[in-house]
């Protein structure tokens, strides 16, 4: 059986490093997704404290949309085939 060693500190400061960069992107993309729903699905004008039907609607098909584009394009750059 190999032994396991365990990480160095450049091979710590490296795995902190990428968890870092994969927060700041989840973070960014978590506002621009919320950002583009409410620009998109919401009335400027709140004529209610809670969302109608059609707004729920909306924010529910936008969201999946996001969802799906998102992981389509990381699917196409992961695997560097060009867009079909």
């Amino acid at each position: 059986m190999a032994a396991t060693s365990a990480p160095t500190n450049i091979e710590k400061e490296q795995i902190f490093g990428m968890a870092e960069k994969e927060m700041e992107y989840r973070v960014d993309l978590f506002n621009r997704l919320t950002a583009t729903c409410f620009d998109k699905c919401i009335e400027k004008r709140y004529k209610e404290s809670e969302l109608n039907m059609g707004e729920n609607g909306c924010i529910d098909r936008c969201v999946s949309k996001y969802w799906q584009v998102t992981n389509l394009v990381g699917q196409l750059l992961g695997s560097n085939r060009p867009p079909v």
